[in-house]
């Protein structure tokens, strides 16, 4: 997908899944998920899928689009567009710190909640006031930041919901609201270039989950291998 598809005028509501590595670990397992990306607009998140994206589909025409870029981006459409951005999910700190962030930078229209974690799928309350938060503020795209996996099975299971609202475009964006907050500091070029953000992560945030997801993340090479040897 180019990013330029994103703001182009089309029936219906959007939805956006950033494909990073631990992505194709989870729908190694995950039937639904792999439907969802299927079925609606992906883009790649992060460099490592990227080479391999490039090197089994060569002369493909095709670059990194990751949510902690596109929200910048969209936002400063937005601004430009008369258009308004929601922002859900994430913790609230980094949530409210975006919020006021992007609102400085671009002028956009702007507001956030982010709900108490639960495990998916939601208590039917916890829906209910995050579709009327989004619901008051009727918002033209929203962000959703719960995580890959979690994020696109909301969206998927609330998208009827979310069109009525008036959504035209839905992102699942991960922790982008982190890096927008600048609570956590994105990777350096040279680390985002050479693929290592994930280490990058795991030493601005030294946590063992962190360190779980860094090693589901290398899997990305065996599956590639798989994919090559095996019979097409």
């Amino acid at each position: 997908m180019r990013e330029s598809q994103l703001f182009e005028t089309t029936p219906g509501i959007k939805h956006v899944i950033t494909v990073n590595a631990e992505t194709f670990h989870k729908i190694r397992k995950d039937s639904r998920l792999k439907q969802i990306i299927n079925n609606n607009l992906a883009t790649i998140d992060g460099q490592i899928p990227l080479w391999l994206f490039k090197c089994k589909h060569k002369g493909t025409s095709i670059t990194k689009i990751p949510g902690s870029q596109l929200i910048y981006s969209v936002s400063q459409w937005a601004a430009a567009n008369n258009k308004k951005v929601f922002l859900l999910g994430g913790k609230e700190p980094s949530n409210a710190l975006a919020v006021v962030k992007l609102r400085e930078k671009y002028g956009v229209s702007i507001k956030g909640f982010s709900p108490a974690f639960e495990n998916y799928p939601f208590k039917s309350e916890t829906n209910l006031r995050i579709l009327e938060q989004i619901k008051e503020f009727a918002p033209d795209v929203l962000f959703v930041g719960f995580g890959m996996g979690k994020q696109e099975y909301w969206i998927d299971d609330f998208k009827d919901e979310l069109e009525h609202t008036g959504v035209k475009l839905v992102i699942g964006c991960g922790g982008s609201f982190e890096f927008a907050s600048g609570i956590i500091k994105r990777a350096p070029v040279l680390f985002q270039k050479a693929g290592l953000e994930g280490i990058w992560r795991l030493v601005s945030e030294p946590k063992w989950f962190r360190v779980k997801r860094l090693f589901i993340s290398f899997g990305i090479f065996y599956y590639f291998v798989q994919d090559i040897l095996s019979p097409q």
